[in-house]
């Protein structure tokens, strides 16, 4: 063989985590650490990595896409919730005379406490309303689709 074409040594340090994969690879596939991380060089190297990098960075992408899509859609649920709420109190909750009103506003800190309170527990414990209202949702479809 000429000196020309035998291989090159190269010694790299690896954090023994990275070490400790290679060696599960080169095991499982029955071959060298050295043979594997040639390859892995080799592909790193390649044109077509920066192909495959991107891809990654693409699928990462479209995962956050479908985060803030449903975080749109949580916050859209949260709106519209207060809004309904807000409306029907509006509408149902008539004005009191003076000494009631001043007597409400009293009671109206000790009620909130106990709104936060339940609110807190309601947040710790689950289900969330938006997960209730998605079950709701995909129950109700799928009846309306049983019913065509």
């Amino acid at each position: 063989m000429t000196q020309q074409n035998r291989k090159q040594r190269l010694s790299v340090y690896l954090d023994p985590p990275v070490m400790k994969a290679l060696a599960e690879h080169a095991a499982r596939r029955d071959h060298s650490r050295s043979l594997v991380a040639e390859a892995a060089i080799a592909s790193f190297l390649s044109p077509d990595a920066a192909e495959r990098q991107e891809a990654a960075i693409v699928k990462r992408l479209d995962q956050l896409d479908r985060r803030l899509a449903r975080l749109e859609r949580d916050i859209g649920i949260s709106v519209e919730t207060l809004a309904v709420f807000i409306k029907f109190w509006l509408a149902t909750t008539p004005a009191l005379p003076e000494p009631a009103a001043q007597a409400a506003r009293a009671k109206a800190g000790e009620r909130y406490d106990q709104f936060v309170t339940a609110l807190g527990r309601r947040l710790a414990k689950g289900p969330k309303l938006r997960q209730e209202i998605s079950e709701d949702v995909e129950v109700a479809a799928r009846a309306a689709q049983a019913d065509e």
